[in-house]
C-alpha cells in the first residue's frame, strides 16, 4: 500500500513538473529522449487544459466546426469542378487568363480534397487514424496545392497588369503556349519546394486522454528548432509576403490606370461633339458586357449631310445612347476596381492567420499552442480553406461570359439545339485602351 502511494505521488509530481515546464516553455528537458515527443506531450497537456469548457458549449463548437467544414468542402469541390468542366469543354474560353484559372481550379480542388477531410477528422477524433503513408501524402499534396494556388494568383495578377497597363509589349509574349510554360514552371517549382513535407512528416505516438490507449498525430518532426524556424520563414516569404506584395502592386497600378481612364472619359463627356472635315468622332463601348477597362474610338465619314436626311430627333437619340454607353462603361470600371480590392483583401484575410500561426509556433511553440490549440487553430485552417471556394466566385462566376459559357455547356447536355449566339460575340470582343498616353487594342478582361 505504501509503495502504491509513493508511486502515485511520484506520478503526480512528474505531471506537475511536466505542466510547469510546458508553461515556462522550457522544452529542452526530455522525458522520452525525443524533442518531438516532448513537444507532443506538451501539446496534449495544453489541449486538455484548454478544452475544459462547459459540455454544452464544447458540443456546440464542435457541431459548428463540422457544419462550416462541410459547407466549405462542398462549395469548393462543386465550384472548382464546374470551372474545370466549363473551361475544358469550351474551346473559345481557352485564353491566357483562363489557362491560369484552370490551373488555379485544379490546385484549389486538390486543396479541398486532400486538406479539409484530413484536417477535420483527426481534429475531432484527437487521433490520426489513416496511417503514415497517408500522413506523408496528405501533407505533401496540401503544401503543393497551396503553393500552386498562390503562384497562380500571382501569374494572373501579372498577366492582367501587362494586358491593361502595357498592352503593346504584352501581346508579344501573351500566348497560350507561354501560359502553359509558366503553369508548368509553377507546378515544378511547387513540387520541388514542398519536398520537405514527405521527408519530415511522420506519425508521432502519444497517450490518449483516457491514459489507457495510444494515439498518433501526423506532424513535422524537425531535427532541430533552427531548421523548423528557417522552413516557416521561407514559406512566409515565398508564399505570403512576396505574392502579397506583387498582387498589391499589380492591382494597384491597374486601379490607377482605370481611374485615369475614368477621369479622362469624364473630361470628354463635358466637351462638345466635334464635327470636322466630314468626320464625326464619338465614344462607344466595344462590348456592353465587357469589364469597362477599354474605350473604343469609332470614326465614320459622312458621304451626305446627316442633317438633311435625319430628323432632328435622331441626333438626340444618338446622344442619349452615347451617354448611356459612357455611364455603363464608368459603372463597369468601378466594378473592376471593387473586384481588384476584393481579390487582395481576400488573399490576406484567408492566408495571413495560418502563416502567422505557423511562424509563431516555430519561434514560441508553447505560447502558440496555449493560445491556439483546439477550436482556434481549427477555424484558422478553415479560413485558409475558404480561399478554395472564394477564388471560383471572384475569378469566374462574377464574369458574365463565363456564366453564359456555363449555361451553354450544361444546357447542351439536355437541349443540344439551344445556342447562345451572343456569347460568341462576347468571347471575341476586343476594345481599345485609350488614355492621354496610349491608344492600343487589347482583349477585354474582367467581370460584368
Amino acid at each position: 500500500m505504501g509503495k502504491s502511494m509513493d508511486i502515485l505521488k511520484l506520478t503526480e509530481n512528474a505531471t506537475i513538473l511536466q505542466d510547469l515546464l510546458c508553461r515556462q516553455g522550457n522544452y529542452s528537458v526530455n522525458f522520452t529522449g525525443n524533442l518531438s515527443t516532448w513537444n507532443l506531450t506538451c501539446d496534449h497537456l495544453l489541449q486538455r487544459k484548454n478544452s475544459i469548457l462547459p459540455p454544452g458549449s464544447k458540443e456546440l463548437t464542435q457541431w459548428v466546426r463540422i457544419l462550416l467544414y462541410c459547407i466549405i468542402f462542398l462549395l469548393s469541390v462543386f465550384g472548382n469542378t464546374l470551372i474545370i468542366v466549363v473551361l475544358v469543354m469550351n474551346k473559345r474560353l481557352r485564353t491566357v487568363t483562363n489557362s491560369f484559372l484552370l490551373s488555379l481550379a485544379v490546385s484549389d480542388l486538390m486543396l479541398s480534397i486532400f486538406c479539409i477531410p484530413f484536417t477535420l477528422i483527426p481534429n475531432l477524433m484527437g487521433n490520426f487514424i489513416f496511417g503514415e503513408a497517408i500522413c506523408k501524402i496528405m501533407a505533401y499534396f496540401m503544401g503543393l496545392s497551396v503553393s500552386v494556388s498562390t503562384f497562380s494568383l500571382v501569374a494572373i495578377a501579372i498577366e492582367r497588369y501587362s494586358a491593361i497597363c502595357n498592352p503593346l509589349k504584352s501581346r508579344v509574349w501573351q500566348t497560350r503556349s507561354h501560359a502553359y510554360r509558366v503553369i508548368a514552371g509553377t507546378w515544378i517549382l511547387s513540387i520541388i519546394i514542398m519536398i520537405p513535407y514527405p521527408i519530415y512528416n511522420a506519425l508521432v505516438p502519444f497517450t490518449m486522454k483516457n491514459r489507457k490507449s495510444q494515439g498518433f498525430q501526423c506532424r513535422m518532426v524537425w531535427p532541430n528548432n533552427t531548421v523548423q524556424q528557417g522552413w516557416y520563414i521561407l514559406l512566409l516569404t515565398i508564399l505570403f509576403f512576396i505574392p502579397g506584395l506583387v498582387m498589391i502592386t499589380a492591382y494597384g497600378l491597374i486601379t490607377r490606370e482605370l481611374y485615369r481612364g475614368m477621369q479622362f472619359e469624364l473630361g470628354l463627356k463635358k466637351e462638345p461633339k466635334v464635327h470636322k472635315n466630314g468626320l464625326i468622332s464619338s465614344m462607344s463601348l466595344a462590348s456592353d458586357e465587357g469589364d469597362g477597362c477599354y474605350i473604343q474610338i469609332t470614326k465614320r465619314r459622312n458621304t451626305m449631310e446627316m442633317s438633311s436626311l435625319t430628323p432632328s430627333g435622331g441626333s438626340c437619340s444618338l446622344d442619349r445612347a452615347r451617354i448611356n454607353n459612357s455611364e455603363a462603361k464608368l459603372m463597369a470600371k468601378k466594378r473592376v476596381i471593387r473586384m481588384l480590392i476584393v481579390i487582395v483583401a481576400m488573399f490576406f484575410i484567408c492566408w495571413m492567420p495560418v502563416f502567422v500561426a505557423n511562424t509563431w509556433k516555430a519561434f514560441d511553440n508553447i505560447a502558440a499552442l496555449r493560445a491556439l490549440t483546439g477550436a482556434p487553430i481549427s477555424f484558422i485552417h478553415l479560413l485558409a480553406y475558404t480561399s478554395a471556394c472564394v477564388n471560383p466566385l471572384i475569378y469566374c462566376f462574377m464574369n458574365k461570359r463565363f456564366r453564359k459559357a456555363f449555361l451553354s455547356t450544361f444546357s447542351s447536355c439536355f437541349k443540344p439545339c439551344r445556342r447562345f449566339p451572343e456569347m460568341e460575340e462576347d468571347l471575341v470582343a476586343t476594345g481599345a485602351s485609350l488614355s492621354k498616353f496610349s491608344y492600343t487594342t487589347v482583349s477585354s478582361l474582367g467581370p460584368s
